[in-house]
C-alpha cells in the first residue's frame, strides 16, 4: 500500500475554520486498529522580510477516552473567558479605536497631541 493510500485511509472527516492568518484543521482520523481519534491542528501564517512566507503549525491529537474530560474542561475554560470578558473581541475594538484615532475622530479619549504609539496587534 502506498503512502498516499495508507493517508487516504487514515483521513476519515475534515473541517477547516480560517481565522485571519490562523487556520484551524479538525481531522478525524484512523488508527492502524481501526479507532478514530481527532487531530487538530492550527496553522499560522508568517511573512519573511523579504516578502516570501511560511507557516508554523501545532498540532495536538485527542483520543477517545479523553473526549469527556477534555469537553468538560474546554467548556469551563470558555465559560469562564466569556463570563469574566465577554464576547466583544478587545484587539478588535483597540484596533478601530486606533483607526478613528488616525483619522483624527479621536473622541473625548483621543490624544489631542496627535502623537501615536505603534502597536503591534500581532503580539496580542
Amino acid at each position: 500500500m502506498s503512502d498516499k493510500d495508507l493517508m487516504d485511509q487514515e483521513e476519515i472527516y475534515s473541517k477547516v475554520l480560517r481565522a485571519g492568518r490562523r487556520t484551524y484543521f479538525f481531522d478525524v482520523r484512523s488508527t492502524k486498529a481501526g479507532d478514530y481519534y481527532l487531530t487538530v491542528t492550527e496553522s499560522k501564517k508568517f511573512t519573511n522580510d523579504d516578502g516570501s512566507f511560511h507557516y508554523k503549525k501545532h498540532k495536538i491529537y485527542l483520543y477517545k477516552e479523553d473526549f469527556g474530560a477534555f469537553r468538560e474542561i474546554m467548556e469551563e475554560m470558555m465559560d469562564y473567558i466569556i463570563d469574566e470578558k465577554g464576547l466583544e473581541v478587545i484587539s478588535e475594538r483597540h484596533q478601530k479605536d486606533f483607526k478613528k484615532e488616525e483619522d483624527g475622530n479621536t473622541g473625548s479619549e483621543g490624544n489631542a497631541s496627535g502623537n501615536f504609539t505603534d502597536v503591534d496587534f500581532d503580539d496580542i
